[in-house]
C-alpha cells in the first residue's frame, strides 16, 4: 500500500505540513487553485526553499493581505467549506480536521462544539493549512498514514486566551492516544493545527512498521534552534512484507463487572486508535456469582504504558495484567484490482512464501454495498469468486 509516514522529531504545525507537502511533490499551482475555490480573501501563498542545519527543504507562509475578525464559529468554517468549489472529497477531510479541533476546544472549555468560538485555529491562515492539508493528502492519494513519537516543546505560547503552557490545552487533547514527547525544544513545536492534521489523517501510530522509501520531504518551520533542526520530515513510500515475521509483543487484561456496556465500544475505538493490534471482549464468571467482561488487548511493547493508560481511564478497572509473549504473523501483501464493481483492494497472506489466503478488504466491500443499495455478502461471495477463478 502507498504510504506517507511523518517523522515529527522536531513537531509539526500546518504550514510546516503544506511545506513538506510541496516538497513531496504536490505541485504548488494546483494547492493555490484549489485554495481559491474557498472563496476566501485576504491570503497570499508564500513558498520557498530553505534549510535548517544544512537540511533543505520547503518553507509555506501564509500571509494575511488585510485585517479580519478571526473569532469564527465552528458552524462559519463549515459554510465556507461547504460553500466552496472544492471537490466532495477534500470538503469531508477539511470539515474532519477542523471537528477534531471543535471538540478538543469543547473538552477544554467545557462547552458544545456549537458555541466553540475559534480563535487563532479561525483566522484565513489556519483555514488555510487546514484545507491545504486536506488537499495535498487527496492529491498524493495515499492509502495509509503513520505517525512516529509526536515532539511537543516546551515553555510557553501567548494566544488570544494570555500565556497558556506548552502544550496547549487543545493540542493536550488532540493528541490523545498518540506517542509523544516534550522538552526536545523551548518553544511550541505541535500546534494545534498540527496535532488536528495527524490526528484526522492518521491511521498507525507505533514505531514498528516496514516500509520502502520512494522519496523523503522536508518541510520548514518559522523557528531556528541551535540544537534541533525545526523541521517536519515526511516519507513517501510503499508497505511491504517483513519476512522475519515473529516478534516480541505483549497482552494486556483485565476483568470489569460494574461499567455500563456502553463503554466498551469507545474503550475499544481508543484502544485501536492507540495502536493496539487487537481488542476483544469474553464473557466470564466472576467470584460470588458475578457475571463479568474479560478485556483482552494486543499491542506492540512500546505501547503498552499508552494502552494501560487509556484502560485505567475509561474503565472502571482496578488492576491490569501483562503478558510478554512471542508474536508470529504471515507475511501479507495488499493489492488493487479491477472488479465489476470497480477497483477493489484484497488482502494476500503467505506462509514460508506460499500464498495461503487471499480475501477481499471488507471495508471496500461494505463501502460499494453502501454505494450499490445491495447486501454486502454479494459483494464478499462476488469477489471471492472471481479470486478462486483466476487463482
Amino acid at each position: 500500500m502507498k504510504i506517507i509516514s511523518y517523522d515529527c522529531f522536531s513537531g509539526i504545525s500546518g504550514d510546516m505540513n503544506l511545506g513538506a507537502m510541496i516538497d513531496l511533490g504536490v505541485d504548488k499551482t494546483y494547492l493555490i487553485d484549489e485554495l481559491n475555490k474557498l472563496n476566501l480573501p485576504g491570503w497570499e501563498l508564500i513558498v520557498q526553499k530553505d534549510q535548517r542545519h544544512g537540511i533543505a527543504g520547503t518553507k509555506v507562509t501564509v500571509k494575511q493581505t488585510r485585517h479580519e475578525h478571526s473569532h469564527r464559529h465552528f458552524s462559519d468554517i463549515e459554510k465556507i467549506i461547504k460553500d466552496s468549489a472544492l471537490d466532495n472529497k477534500t470538503k469531508e477531510l477539511s470539515l474532519k480536521i477542523f471537528m477534531k479541533i471543535a471538540q478538543a476546544e469543547g473538552a477544554v472549555h467545557g462547552i458544545s462544539i456549537d458555541h466553540v468560538h475559534f480563535h487563532e485555529v479561525g483566522a484565513v491562515d489556519s483555514i488555510i493549512d487546514v484545507v491545504g492539508a486536506a488537499i495535498c493528502f487527496n492529491a498524493l492519494k495515499v492509502d495509509t498514514v503513520h505517525v512516529s513519537t509526536v515532539e511537543l516543546g516546551g515553555g510557553f505560547v501567548l494566544c488570544d486566551h494570555g500565556k497558556l503552557p506548552v502544550p496547549a490545552p487543545a493540542t493536550v487533547e488532540l493528541i490523545k492516544d498518540i506517542p509523544v514527547k516534550k522538552g526536545g525544544v523551548d518553544y511550541e513545536a505541535t500546534t494545534p493545527t498540527g496535532a488536528a492534521i495527524l490526528a484526522a489523517l492518521g491511521t498507525s501510530f507505533n514505531t514498528d512498521l516496514s516500509f520502502k522509501i520512494e522519496k523523503t520531504a522536508y518541510g520548514v518551520g518559522q523557528k531556528e534552534h541551535p540544537d534541533v533542526p525545526n523541521l517536519l520530515r515526511v516519507f513517501l513510500g510503499e508497505t511491504i512484507s517483513n519476512p522475519s515475521s515473529g516478534h516480541d509483543a505483549v497482552q494486556i487484561e483485565c476483568n470489569i463487572d460494574d461499567m455500563n456496556p456502553e463503554f466498551f465500544e469507545y474503550i475499544s475505538d481508543r484502544l485501536f486508535k492507540a495502536g493496539a493490534s487487537d481488542v476483544y471482549f469474553s464473557n466470564i464468571m466472576m467470584k460470588k456469582g458475578r457475571p463479568g467482561i474479560l478485556l483482552n488487548v494486543i499491542c506492540e511493547t512500546e505501547l503498552a504504558d499508552i494502552i494501560k493508560n487509556i484502560i485505567f481511564t475509561e474503565s472502571t478497572s482496578l488492576g491490569i495484567r501483562t503478558f510478554p509473549f512471542r508474536k508470529d504473523t504471515l507475511a501479507r501483501d495488499f493489492e488493487t484490482i479491477q472488479t465489476i464493481y470497480g477497483d477493489l483492494t484484497v488482502k494476500r497472506s503467505y506462509y514460508k512464501g506460499k500464498e495461503v489466503s487471499c480475501k477481499p478488504e471488507y471495508e471496500d466491500c461494505k463501502r460499494i454495498a453502501a454505494e450499490k443499495q445491495i447486501p454486502v455478502k454479494e459483494v464478499y461471495n462476488n469477489i471471492m469468486a472471481l479470486l478462486l477463478k483466476n487463482k
